[in-house]
């Protein structure tokens, strides 16, 4: 971000991987949807005006030990009081990342300084690591790319950790380097004659080679731009291709995680939370950029949200509406294949001053109140928690490092809702109103899940509570009553003898692709622990699930599926008495395209901004017969994807399905690629923007090739 000051639980370590690839074959079984175990609670009748149901047998994931994080940095002289680390604690706080930002292009760790910008008191590399290791923290360092050497990180390494031995694990090489002005707006500090996104590959090799040259075992992360977000898809002058392709084509078998910052920039709190959204498919189309090139490599690197703030300007940062996003956001990026995600930031400074819903908002980015004052108007004692800090605590109250991210879904467009299979058999469920003045009452349903006689647990953070505050006895295991702009967390204990909790079996290990044709995906996993007596694969399907195919192995041939369709699915494993296992870690995956396909499909994206593209797509006939008249079909993976204009062929969509025929002077395509058909046209993305998977031209699906 520019130079401006915005910039007691154990937790467990590791990046996680949540979209793998290997596998061979067995038993392929029909699809069918199957209602897992479903809780007493699905019988009962309707009383409230949201539903929300729960799958404690679709696994998004395990919550890591870095899983929430806030930003510290060095102009902050109240980084390291006495009464942060609690406070972080209290939150279940595990990363924090240092030195701040854009401070990081500046900052020199030997002697605390960053020539150019302010450097408070007190705030030094050790006195940091005091307070991450009061915390209980893991941290997050950014070797300075912008006025550093490879050798100044690589020094830093051997001080951190061998001298010191501190275990500092991830590290990223420069903060928001795309924002070096080779894009046009420049806010970071890059002293490189080049600047261009070759530039920063070849350098992220040499830190990375350097710094593991000391230590072996630390992980770099390189930055991305996050997709739909500027400058996404743009290509400088000179350049070859856009930011990301250009650096991952370079790094990927280079790094360990990739870094990315999200901040929608929304004008007010309800457009805040809607724009949640996007997070899904931008970080999914995140996930393919690396799958695609890193290959096998891909397993083992991780996605850091390094930042997350509703706005990365002026704006309502204090208030409630903001906490909720804190909450919705970071819970989202986690549920997507996020490791870490770190709130901007733990203290910044007031700006402008406004009322949000009957409160003051400060207009400023922490999470902590830093006492600084705007327009003769002054925030409360230092290091009072603002709403975005108690948004972060009902995460920590919904899990502890090891629990199962679970698949959860809600009926209204103004409740949401988060769940967790907890390592001892318990589910925690978050339910967030993100209605400003209407309460909604929910009736709960599970999958998977018995819930036991007796109320459940309950914290709550709604108007007028001072934190999240213990509200037992307002709740059943059945239904929920919330507050306007509330966020509740439920604890419901399982019945006993059911549920995963009853299985004599673990849960088996992170699946992934042996082979990929256009109907049939091979998958293996490693073997869960206990006697198995099979494994089954399930297909998510927003709460429900299908079951795709069993094995008494550790491997399985899914068949019959369609070509170039997307699937995310599950391994659990039943024990001898039927019972199944907490799910895997997840695996997302995409079929090919025939192969032997009488036509191809070329499709290009020319150039982009963020919020726009141009596309180029080339056709050609690949078969013996000549064809006089072609329709191409193909669908949008995004909802947020569209057409506004086109050229040498006749272009329509209808919602994510995009019809093209010919026109009078390129109808004919002759056999066996005698001549090709191109066609373009201009599109709009609101969030991710990721390539068709399947064309299809005249009813055949065609090969798509690069």
């Amino acid at each position: 971000m520019p130079f401006r000051r915005r910039a007691a639980r154990s937790r467990t370590d590791g990046l996680r991987r949540p979209l793998a690839v290997l596998a061979s074959a067995a038993l392929a079984m029909a699809a069918a949807i199957v209602p897992l175990a479903t809780s007493a609670a699905a019988d009962a009748a309707a009383t409230g005006d949201t539903t929300v149901t729960v799958n404690a047998n679709a696994g998004l994931g395990t919550v890591t030990s870095t899983a929430l994080g806030a930003n510290t940095a060095v102009w902050d002289a109240y980084m390291n009081d006495p009464g942060v680390a609690p406070l972080y604690r209290a939150a279940g706080i595990g990363a924090l990342r240092y030195p701040g930002g854009s401070y990081a292009d500046l900052y020199h760790w030997v002697d605390n300084t960053a020539p150019g910008g302010y450097v408070a008191p007190g705030t030094g590399f050790d006195s940091f690591m005091g307070t991450a290791k009061a915390s209980g923290a893991q941290p997050i360092l950014i070797a300075n790319y912008g006025s550093g050497t490879a050798q100044e990180a690589a020094d830093w390494v051997r001080y951190a950790n061998l001298t010191k031995g501190y275990g500092a694990r991830y590290w990223e090489i420069g903060n928001e380097l795309y924002g070096n002005g080779v894009y046009g707006s420049g806010w970071e500090n890059d002293t490189h004659a080049d600047k261009t996104p070759d530039q920063y590959a070849r350098e992220v090799e040499s830190y990375a080679a350097a710094m593991k040259a000391v230590d072996p075992t630390v992980k770099i992360g390189a930055v991305l731009t996050m997709p739909g977000n500027w400058p996404d898809g743009s290509v400088a002058t000179g350049d070859t291709g856009d930011w990301n392709h250009t650096v991952l084509a370079a790094v990927a078998h280079d790094i360990d995680f990739v870094s990315v910052h999200w901040y929608p920039n929304t004008s007010d709190g309800d457009q805040s939370l809607a724009a949640v959204r996007q997070l899904p498919g931008e970080l999914h189309e995140v996930r393919d950029l690396v799958d695609r090139y890193a290959g096998a490599d891909s397993a083992h690197i991780g996605i850091a949200m390094t930042e997350v703030n509703s706005n990365s300007g002026g704006g309502a940062f204090t208030s409630r509406p903001n906490g909720l996003f804190t909450a919705e956001a970071m819970m989202t990026a986690l549920e997507n294949g996020v490791f870490t995600v770190d709130w901007w930031d733990t203290h910044n400074s007031a700006g402008t001053i406004s009322t949000v819903g009957g409160e003051t908002d400060y207009g400023d980015m922490g999470m902590l109140s830093n006492g600084s004052c705007s327009g003769g108007v002054c925030e409360p004692a230092v290091n009072t928690p603002f709403a975005p800090y108690y948004g972060i605590k009902t995460l920590g109250a919904l899990s502890d490092p090891g629990d199962s991210m679970v698949a959860s879904g809600s009926s209204g467009s103004e409740v949401s809702s988060h769940a967790v299979l907890r390592s001892d058999g318990d589910l925690g469920v978050l339910l967030l109103n993100k209605s400003s003045g209407t309460e909604h009452t929910v009736d709960l349903r599970y999958l998977g899940f018995t819930a036991a006689d007796g109320t459940p647990e309950v914290q709550r953070w709604a108007p007028g509570d001072d934190g999240p505050v213990d509200a037992t006895g307002t709740a059943t295991a059945d239904s929920v009553t919330l507050a306007p702009y509330s966020i509740t967390v439920l604890t419901l204990h399982p019945k006993s003898g059911t549920g995963s909790a009853a299985a004599t079996v673990g849960a088996p290990g992170t699946p992934r692709t042996t082979a990929v044709g256009a109907g049939t995906v091979g998958l293996s996993w490693p073997a869960a622990t206990g006697t198995v007596d099979r494994y089954e694969v399930y297909e998510q399907l927003g709460t429900n699930v299908q079951l795709l195919g069993s094995s008494t192995g550790t491997s399985v041939t899914l068949s019959n599926l369609p070509a170039g369709s997307r699937h995310t699915v599950n391994v659990l494993a039943r024990d001898k008495a039927g019972h199944l296992s907490r799910p895997s870690a997840p695996l997302t995956f995409t079929t090919t395209t025939p192969d032997d396909s009488t036509c191809t499909v070329s499709y290009q994206v020319t150039s982009g901004w963020g919020n726009g593209f141009v596309s180029n797509v080339v056709v050609s006939n690949v078969g013996p017969a000549d064809i006089d008249g072609w329709t191409l079909t193909f669908d949008w993976p995004s909802a947020g994807q569209s057409l506004s204009s086109s050229w040498n062929a006749n272009v329509t969509g209808d919602g994510r399905h995009v019809h093209v025929t010919n026109t009078d002077s390129n109808a004919e395509l002759a056999p066996n690629g005698g001549n090709s058909v191109t066609f373009g046209f201009v599109g709009a993305n609101d969030g991710a923007n990721p390539a068709p998977t399947s064309f299809t031209l005249n009813g055949t699906v065609c090969r798509t090739v690069s």
